[in-house]
C-alpha cells in the first residue's frame, strides 16, 4: 500500500511539473545546490519566444521583500531551444538567506540558498550510491552477490582457470565491472581524503553497514576499491581488465548471482592482452595495456600512502606492502606493453574505446616519485619520465575536438599534470600548467559565446566530462592562483547543479526538495523503486547521437520536452540509458570535485577574476568589507583603522581648515568632488594643494545630479546616458588636475543617494562605488538650523564619541563622511572640531588612511 501511495505522489508531482513546464515562455535556470555569500553567482534567463527582459531581482523567500536588484546586462541571444538568453550575475549579493529571483516581465527561479555551509555533507552524500554499487558484499541490499566471480579469458593459464575476482564496484546501472574506472575511481576518492579530510565524515563500517569504525567513510570506499584491484593485479605479470560482459544486458535485476555466462554463477575475467578482445561478432581495438595498467599502479600508490599511516587493526603491514608492490609492478607492466587496453564488446557494438594512455603513465610516474626512498636524483629521473609523458599529450584530446567514441579519452581530465606541477616550485610549474590553461582557453572559445558559458560536448556521458573539466578549471586556479578563469569554473559547476536548459540537479537527490533525476536508468528504482541518492547520470547528448542509439524508449511523457533542441536533449526517463544513467566513476569524481567546493577557502574576489563576465561585470568586492547595493560601505572591522571622506560641490570654505589640520595631524584624507567644485577658480589652489599633499582625489558626479527618488529608491530620474555624460565631465574636470581615471576608480555618488541601477552603471564603468558607513551622524554637518534634520556639531560629534565606545568593533573600518564646506546659514561648521576630533581618534590608537587603502 505504501509503496502505491509513492508511486501515486510521485506521479502527481511529476504530472504537475509537466503542466508548468509546458505553459512557461521564459525560465531562471539557478544552481539548486545554492552559492556561498562570497563566491560568484550567476543565473540564467532563456525565453522559448521572442521576448527580453531588463531587470531581475533577488526576494527574500520568506518574506517576499525585494532585496537587491539590477539591470540583466548583455543579451547572448538564442541557445538551444531558447530564443532568448541572458546571464544574472547577483555576485555582489553576500546576504545569507533563502531567495528566489524574478524579472521585470515576471519570470520566477526556483528558490536557492546562500550559506557559507551550502555544500556541506554533499560529497558524503554522493558516497551513497557508491556503496550502493558494491559488488561481492552489498551493503545497501545487506546481503551479497558475484559472490563466485570467475573464470579467466585471454590470460596465460588455460581459459576458464577460476580466480577470485569478487568484489569491487558494479560500473553502472548493469553490473559489469571495468579496471579502468573502478582505479579511477578508487584515486579520485583516495585523492579526495589525502586533499580536504574535514569533507568527511565516519557514520560507516568497512563493509558499508552504518556504525562508525574511526575512519572516514571516503576512505572505506576507497579500501573496496584497492581490494578489488589488488585480486585484479594478484601477481608481477598478471593484469585484469575486465569482470563480465554485455550479456549482462538480458534484463532488470538487482544483483545476486549472475548464471548465464555458461559457467555456473562465475562471470568471465577478461585478461589484459594488449591486443584485440572480443568473444562474440564485435572487437575491439586494444593496441597495449598501460592506459590500464597506469591507472592501477597510481591508486594503488596513492593507497600505499595513505594507508601507511594508519593504525595497524585497519591496514596490517603485509596490506599495505603488498600496495607498494603492486603499484610498481603495474608500473613495469605500462612501460613493457605501451597503449590502450579498450574493454572487450559481446553482443552490442558499445565498448570502451580508450585511445590514449600517456596521461596514465604519466601520473603513475609522479606517484613512483611518491612512494618513499626516493633519492634526490631519482626523484629528478621520475620528474623528468612524468614530464616526457606529459608534453606527449598537453591537452585532453576530447578538449580540442568537438565529437568522442565512447570514453576514447579516458580519465576525462589529465591527473597527472596537476600532481606533477606540485613536484615542482611554484616557479617553474608553469610548463606544465600552461597545458591546463591551453585547455581551458580552448573549451573557453567555445563556451564564450552562450549564456550558460557551455563548452564542453554533449557527448556520452557529457557530466563526467563537465565534472572533470572544473576539476581541472580549479586546479589551475589552485596551481597558479590565476582568477581569470574563475567565473567559467563556477558556470560548469553550476551546470551540474540546474543552471542548464532543463533547470534540473543531474545527481539524484542533491538537493533534497528539488528537481533531480526521479526515473533514472537503473534496476534499483525502476523495479523496486529504491532511491540511487548521490548518482551522477550521463547527462545531455547531442540530439544527433540520440536518435542514432539502439534501443531507447521513453516510458512516460518527457517533462522537459519545451526544452529539447538539436543541440542536446536529456530525458529523466528510465527508457533513455544515454542520458539518465547514473555512472559509478562519474560520482567518484563528483565526490572530489564537491569536497573541493566544501573545503575550499574563499579568496578576495580580483578584476581578472571579473574578464570572464562578459558585460555582465561582479562588483570588485573583498570578503572583509561590507557592501549595500554594490557600493563599499566599511572597511576590515577587525583591523583599527578607518578614512575620513570629504564632499564638495557648492562650497568648499572648509578646505583651507581641514587640509590645514589634516597635515598638523599627518593624516592623509579623501576628497570627492564635483565637476562645479572643480571648475570654480576659487578652488582651484586648494585642489592643487590637497593633491600635493598626497590626500585621494575622486569624482562625485559633475553637476551634483539627484539619480533616484528619496521616497521611491528604486525610480531613477536619470538615464544611462545621462550618468555617463555626466561622469565623464567629473573626470575631465578631474583630469585638468592631472587626476587620472586609472587612479581614481573609487566613486561616491552625489547626496550619498543611489540604487542598484546606479551601483551597475558604475560598475559597467569599470568603477567601484563607495558610501559612508552608517550609525553616526557626521554626514549631517550640512544640515541648516531652518531645516528640521539639522543637527548641531555637538551632537554630531556625541554620535561619533558614542559609537567609538561600542562593544566590539566601534569605528573600525569606517568611512567617516563630512563636507568640505556648507551653507553660509550654517554658522557651527564642523570642521573647526576637526583637530579636536582627530586627536581623539589618534589617542584612541586608531590608523587614518585613504579610502582606497582601508
Amino acid at each position: 500500500m505504501m509503496s502505491r501511495l509513492l508511486l501515486f505522489l510521485c506521479l502527481s508531482v511529476a504530472l504537475s511539473a509537466f503542466v508548468l513546464r509546458a505553459n512557461e515562455s521564459a525560465v531562471i535556470r539557478v544552481n539548486l545546490l545554492g552559492y556561498r555569500p562570497s563566491s560568484l553567482k550567476t543565473a540564467v534567463w532563456g525565453s522559448l519566444t521572442e521576448k527580453k527582459t531588463a531587470r531581475f531581482q533577488i526576494v527574500n523567500a520568506e518574506t517576499d521583500q525585494v532585496v537587491w536588484q539590477r539591470e540583466v546586462g548583455q543579451a547572448f541571444g538564442a541557445y538551444g531551444p531558447f530564443q532568448q538568453t541572458y546571464r544574472l550575475n547577483f555576485s555582489a549579493f553576500r546576504q545569507p538567506g533563502r531567495f528566489y529571483l524574478r524579472t521585470d516581465e515576471g519570470t520566477r527561479s526556483p528558490t536557492f540558498r546562500i550559506d557559507e555551509n551550502v555544500y556541506d555533507g554533499a560529497a558524503d552524500f554522493c558516497l551513497r550510491y557508491m556503496r550502493q554499487q558494491r559488488s561481492g558484499y552489498n551493503p545497501f541490499l545487506k546481503d551479497s552477490c558475484h559472490t563466485h566471480d570467475g573464470y579467466t579469458m585471454y590470460g596465460p593459464m588455460p581459459d576458464s582457470t577460476h580466480i577470485d575476482a569478487s568484489g569491487g564496484w558494479h560500473d553502472a546501472s548493469d553490473y559489469l565491472q571495468y579496471v579502468t574506472t573502478s582505479a579511477n575511481a578508487t584515486y579520485h576518492l583516495l585523492a579526495a581524503l589525502r586533499d580536504f579530510p574535514e569533507a568527511f565524515s565516519d557514520q560507516h563500517q568497512t563493509n558499508g553497514l552504518a556504525g562508525a569504525n574511526g575512519q572516514p567513510d571516503v576512505l572505506d570506499e576507497a579500501r573496496w576499491g584497492l581490494d578489488w584491484l589488488l585480486k585484479m593485479h594478484p601477481t608481477d605479470d598478471w593484469l585484469f581488465n575486465q569482470l563480465g560482459d554485455d550479456r549482462d544486458h538480458a534484463g532488470l535485476r538487482i544483483p545476486k548471482e549472475d548464471n548465464f555466462y555458461g559457467k555456473g554463477f562465475e562471470r568471465p575475467v577478461y585478461f589484459a592482452t594488449g591486443e584485440p578482445q572480443g568473444l562474440f561478432k564485435y572487437k575491439n581495438r586494444a593496441t597495449g595495456v598501460a592506459s590500464t595498467a597506469g591507472k592501477v599502479s597510481s591508486a594503488l600508490a596513492l593507497g600505499y600512502q595513505l594507508m601507511r599511516k594508519l593504525p595497524a587493526d585497519y591496514a596490517d603491514r603485509s596490506y599495505i606492502d603488498r600496495l607498494r608492490q603492486r603499484a610498481q609492478s603495474a608500473y613495469k607492466l605500462g612501460e613493457q606493453k605501451p597503449g590502450n587496453a579498450q574493454t572487450a564488446p559481446g553482443r552490442a557494438p558499445y565498448f570502451y574505446e580508450e585511445d590514449n594512455y600517456v596521461d596514465d603513465m604519466e601520473l603513475a610516474a609522479v606517484e613512483q616519485l611518491n612512494l618513499s626512498g626516493a633519492t634526490s636524483k631519482q626523484a629528478g629521473q621520475w620528474r623528468n619520465t612524468a614530464l616526457k609523458f606529459a608534453r606527449q599529450e598537453p591537452v585532453t584530446p576530447w578538449i580540442e575536438n568537438d565529437t568522442a567514441r565512447h570514453y576514447q579519452w579516458y580519465p576525462f581530465v589529465n591527473i597527472g599534470h596537476a600532481e606533477l606541477a606540485k613536484r615542482f616550485p611554484a616557479s617553474q610549474r608553469k610548463t606544465v600548467t600552461d597545458f591546463y590553461k591551453r585547455g581551458i582557453e580552448t573549451v573557453w572559445q567555445r563556451a564564450k559565446q552562450n549564456a550558460f558559458y557551455r563548452g564542453v560536448p554533449f557527448i556520452w556521458c557529457s557530466n563526467n566530462l563537465t565534472t572533470s573539466f572544473a576539476t581541472q578549471c580549479l586546479w589551475y586556479r589552485q596551481l597558479t592562483n590565476d582568477q581569470q578563469y574563475a567565473a567559467f569554473e563556477q558556470a560548469n559547476f553550476d551546470w551540474l547543479f540546474g543552471c542548464n536548459p532543463w533547470g534540473t540537479s543531474f545527481v539524484y537527490g542533491l538537493p533534497a526538495n528539488a528537481d533531480t533525476p526521479a526515473d533514472p536508468h537503473s534496476a534499483f528504482t525502476h523495479l523496486k523503486q529504491y532511491p540511487i541518492d548521490g548518482g551522477l547520470v550521463d547527462g545531455p547528448v547531442r540530439g544527433s547521437i540520440y536518435k542514432n542509439l539502439i534501443g531507447i524508449t521513453l516510458h512516460e511523457p518527457d517533462e522537459f520536452a519545451a526544452f529539447q533542441s538539436d543541440l542536446a536533449v536529456y530525458h529523466d526517463d528510465f527508457g533513455d540509458y544515454s542520458t539518465n544513467e547514473p555512472t559509478m566513476d562519474g560520482t567518484a569524481s563528483l565526490v572530489y570535485l564537491l569536497a573541493a567546493k566544501q573545503s575550499e577557502k574563499r579568496p578576495k574576489p580580483t578584476a581578472s577574476t571579473q574578464s570572464l563576465a562578459a558585460g555582465n561585470q561582479q562588483a570588485n568586492v573583498d570578503s572583509k568589507s561590507t557592501y549595500f547595493k554594490g557600493a563599499k560601505i566599511r572597511g576590515d572591522t577587525s583591523v583599527r583603522q578607518l578614512a575620513l571622506v570629504f564632499t564638495g560641490d557648492e562650497f568648499g570654505d572648509g578646505g583651507t581648515t581641514i587640509a590645514r589640520v589634516l597635515r598638523k595631524h599627518n593624516v592623509r584624507a579623501s576628497f570627492f568632488l564635483t565637476g562645479r567644485f572643480l571648475r570654480n577658480r576659487a578652488n582651484a589652489s586648494l585642489v592643487q594643494q590637497l593633491r600635493r599633499d598626497g590626500h585621494y582625489i575622486g569624482p562625485h558626479s559633475d553637476q551634483h545630479l539627484l539619480y533616484c527618488d528619496w521616497t521611491k529608491r528604486d525610480s531613477l530620474l536619470v538615464t544611462h546616458e545621462q550618468f555617463s555624460k555626466d561622469l565623464r565631465a567629473n573626470y575631465a574636470a578631474l583630469g585638468r588636475f592631472g587626476i587620472q581615471r586609472s587612479k581614481a576608480k573609487l566613486f561616491l555618488p552625489p547626496y550619498e543617494w543611489y540604487n542598484d541601477s546606479i551601483s551597475v552603471w558604475t560598475e559597467r564603468a569599470g568603477l567601484q562605488l563607495i558610501n559612508y558607513t552608517p550609525g553616526t551622524l557626521s554626514h549631517a554637518d550640512y544640515t541648516t538650523p531652518e531645516e528640521s534634520n539639522y543637527r548641531d556639531s555637538e551632537t554630531i560629534l556625541q554620535s561619533i564619541q558614542t559609537y567609538k565606545q561600542r562593544t566590539g568593533t566601534g569605528l573600525n573600518g569606517f568611512i567617516l563622511l563630512m563636507h568640505i564646506g556648507t551653507d553660509p546659514a550654517r554658522t557651527d561648521k564642523l570642521y573647526n572640531h576637526l583637530d579636536d576630533l582627530l586627536t581623539e581618534l589618534q589617542t584612541s590608537s586608531y590608523q587614518l588612511v585613504k579610502v582606497n587603502q582601508l
